[in-house]
């Protein structure tokens, strides 16, 4: 799971992302509002924690540029704002959580793991492993931020891989999900013609697993 932490106090940023890093998330760390959204026109992410107070601009501000932009990055707000109207508006604002300042960390790591639970693997529109992402509403393809060109029946391979991650699928499944009439392709190696053109596209030759005797999987 990758993560931003929005937080204008060095100290404190470092010491959430020591803490992020030792329960095995993958963090970056923004300090300002102009550096949080270079990151969110940039990357990804599976969850944001975002401080209210920004040397340069609002959280608030932030979180409702990136619903503005649709933007669906489940976001939990992090402030000394204690008030009922203020968390309030942050929900209202689009945020998905809040969590008043000081916190512990049981509280806090329990708070992402909820969020988290919420984003189900069918309703991500990115899927990602190592450098590559998939992005399966925009259609494109990314591998340390380069776009790939892929056909489309090779994109809908990838993106089933992606899906079924640690997950070995049969020759047969695959062959099933490129033509129905399985029949005729049972001694084709179009299969193969696929995986290889993915390979050699992505410039990841380890991407794709192959299991002899059996089929092709994607490992994390």
């Amino acid at each position: 799971m990758h993560l931003l932490i929005v937080e204008d106090e060095k100290s404190v940023a470092n010491q959430l992302k020591a803490l992020l890093e030792q329960e095995k998330y993958r963090c970056d760390v923004a300090y300002d509002y102009k550096e949080a959204m270079g990151y969110c026109d940039e990357k990804r992410y599976d969850l944001i924690l975002l401080d209210w107070n920004l040397p340069d601009g609002s959280g608030l501000t932030l979180l409702k540029e990136l619903r503005d932009m649709e933007i669906a990055t489940p976001v939990l707000m992090l402030s000394a704002k204690s008030e009922v109207d203020d968390r309030v508006t942050v929900l209202d604002a689009g945020g998905d959580d809040y969590l008043c300042k000081p916190y512990s960390n049981i509280e806090l790591l329990a708070r992402i793991r909820a969020l988290l639970r919420r984003e189900a693997p069918q309703k991500r529109t990115v899927l990602e492993s190592g450098p590559l992402s998939l992005d399966t509403k925009s259609k494109e393809v990314k591998v340390n931020n380069e776009t790939v060109t892929l056909s489309p029946t090779e994109f809908d391979l990838l993106e089933l891989l992606l899906r079924n991650k640690n997950i070995v699928l049969t020759r047969y499944q695959l062959n099933e999900h490129l033509c129905r009439e399985y029949s005729s392709l049972k001694q084709s190696n179009i299969l193969d013609v696929h995986i290889k053109n993915i390979r050699k596209k992505t410039g990841l030759k380890n991407l794709i697993v192959t299991v002899r005797g059996i089929g092709y999987t994607i490992k994390e």
